[in-house]
């Protein structure tokens, strides 16, 4: 027969698999958070654009499961129960979704925009560092002359 605290054990994990114990603790975090929330002052209106990160941020939470943090977002941000059309988002935001990128959160497309404006940034640092290379190179084999000959000579023979 099993011990007190191993049925203890086997409860608590079961639990926790399941999710019970992550959505309890959500929801003692969203009733703290109301409880000591002062209704009496009110919130600042919230802008187009706050509006629209949020609405990212909660598409994103949701995609990945994490429901608790985006329960206790939507509580306060006191954002409404239903999302807005993503196809409003992206149309706020000048976005054109093709078929890929409509299973995925918004943000993940934005993301990989810059990133792939990094790497070509990347390539055009490197590109400008090889071409100092070259330009350096270029002024070893000239022969000992003034700068202002040298920035000629390189100069001509672009």
């Amino acid at each position: 027969m099993a011990s007190v605290d191993e049925l203890k054990a086997v409860l608590k994990d079961t639990l926790e698999k399941g999710g019970v114990i992550g959505e309890l603790k959500a929801n003692v975090r969203a009733a703290v958070f109301q409880a000591v929330d002062d209704r009496s002052e009110p919130k600042p209106t919230l802008s187009h654009e706050n509006l629209l990160i949020n609405e990212l941020i909660r598409e994103y939470l949701e995609f990945n499961k994490y429901k608790y943090s985006a329960s206790v977002l939507n509580a306060e941000a006191g954002l409404s129960e239903i999302p807005l059309d993503r196809s409003f988002i992206a149309r706020e935001l000048n976005i054109i979704e093709d078929g890929n990128s409509q299973s995925v959160p918004i943000l993940y497309g934005i993301l990989a925009h810059f990133l792939q404006g990094q790497v070509q940034r990347k390539r055009f640092e490197n590109s400008k560092e090889q071409h100092l290379k070259d330009a350096n190179q270029e002024r070893i084999c000239l022969p000992q002359s003034s700068t202002s000959d040298a920035y000629a000579y390189r100069n001509m023979n672009r």
